[in-house]
């Protein structure tokens, strides 16, 4: 019975760790950090690189988030979407001890990428944490309904890290193809987490968080959603007419088909009432920046094949 009890606390608080690090939120910026990766080799990175890249952005991002539900535990147990869930206000883990772990693995991503890949990813990635705990979460997220538009920039930095894991700092001009990058998601994430804050539109006023439809209403969020949705549509083939040389084709068709699809459910969300609608929108979201990514693998890939 002891041995039983022990195993079970053992596989709760592991769960409750796993928790910790909101590893959904991970896997997507890990794969727009393997994009710029395979975007600068202009075929396939060397495995070894990969693997260590995908560790010691796991680790700062686990990290960050961890640090993150330390700072918003009095938000995370008035919201519902959260007050069951999050392992700091269910109390399996304690505040001190989420602390000590974001601060721990963040230090060990620092470590990891600075000696294993290079200093300048390991600056790109600790930049990235420090900005999404100390701007985002601590100053923006309280404080102003544009809290996500600027914010947004901690979660757009995994494309540059992986870029100069693979050719190093050699300058602007040539980071500039993974700056496209970092532009696509600043301007994706908007409408992405609108979509989700209109459906969690309650639980933000319950916890005063000044989250757009909050302060502007739900029609005025809608409206906000169309254009940032149209400038990234914009965006996304302004990039591929300006460096046709680093951009594929699939990349181009996945912008012109995906990119009319992101604005049909824009569109659909705005003619109807209230929030249907708004859920479906944040899905599609999250696959539309999947394929744009995985796209640009596909078309690095096939550029190695052909020359």
């Amino acid at each position: 019975m002891v041995v039983q009890n022990t195993k079970t606390t053992f596989i709760t608080t592991l769960n409750a760790y796993i928790a910790l690090t909101k590893p959904k939120i991970i896997i997507l910026l890990l794969v727009t950090s393997v994009g710029g990766m395979f975007l600068a080799e202009k075929g396939v990175p060397k495995l070894n690189l990969i693997l260590l890249v995908l560790f010691g952005g796991s680790l700062a991002a686990a990290g960050a988030n961890a640090i993150n539900q330390y700072l918003e535990k009095d938000i995370d147990s008035l919201m519902s979407r959260t007050s069951k869930k999050r392992p700091l206000v269910s109390k399996i883990i304690s505040p001190f001890h989420a602390l000590v772990f974001g601060l721990f693995t963040n230090l060990i991503a620092f470590g990891l990428m600075w000696f294993l890949v290079n200093p300048e990813s390991a600056i790109l990635t600790m930049s990235a944490s420090v900005f999404y705990i100390f701007i985002y979460t601590m100053v923006l997220k309280r404080r102003t309904s544009q809290n996500i538009v600027i914010g947004g920039a901690a979660g757009a930095v995994p494309p540059l890290v992986g870029w100069v894991a693979v050719s190093g700092y050699q300058g602007l001009v040539e980071l500039a193809p993974a700056i496209c990058l970092f532009i696509i998601i600043f301007v994706w994430t908007p409408p992405h987490f609108w979509a989700l804050s209109l459906i969690l539109k309650d639980d933000y006023r319950l916890a005063q968080i000044p989250m757009l439809p909050v302060v502007a209403g739900i029609q005025s969020t809608k409206w906000a959603i169309l254009r940032y949705t149209l400038l990234l549509v914009f965006i996304t083939l302004a990039i591929y007419f300006s460096f046709s040389d680093v951009f594929g084709l699939i990349y181009l068709g996945s912008c012109f088909i995906f990119g009319a699809l992101f604005i049909l459910y824009v569109v659909k969300l705005l003619r109807t009432d209230g929030i249907n609608g708004a859920k479906n929108l944040y899905l599609f979201s999250i696959a539309y920046l999947g394929v744009l990514f995985i796209a640009i693998i596909i078309d690095s890939v096939l550029f190695e094949l052909k020359y």
